[in-house]
């Protein structure tokens, strides 16, 4: 879970996770989004698939990034938790108490 928090407290990287909910986009997609360099941008993607918060398939030369939404939802619902604080599940009016199945 640190890994998670570690990959949310960048402003970059939370701004990439906010583009990759509208859709999968590939590198070059994301990185229009933002003034720095390529490689800088890379070890943000990195640091992103290191928390496995995001999923990258290469066709190529080009990769395509999408959001794992299930582990982002898994990390805040446990710290919700550790403050004793309860959430309904959005699907359904019981509250939200366990994590969900993770996405492969």
């Amino acid at each position: 879970m640190n890994k998670v928090f570690k990959a949310l407290s960048d402003p970059t990287r939370r701004r990439v996770l906010q583009l990759l909910r509208q859709r999968p986009m590939t590198a070059g997609e994301l990185s229009s989004h933002f003034e720095i360099s390529k490689p800088t941008l890379s070890a943000h993607f990195a640091t992103l698939r290191e928390a496995d918060l995001i999923a990258a398939e290469k066709t190529g030369t080009t990769i395509t990034y999408r959001l794992k939404m299930s582990v982002l939802e898994d990390a805040l619902l446990s710290f919700t938790q550790t403050f004793g604080l309860e959430f309904k599940d959005r699907t359904s009016d019981r509250p939200a108490t366990e994590p969900r199945e993770r996405e492969t």
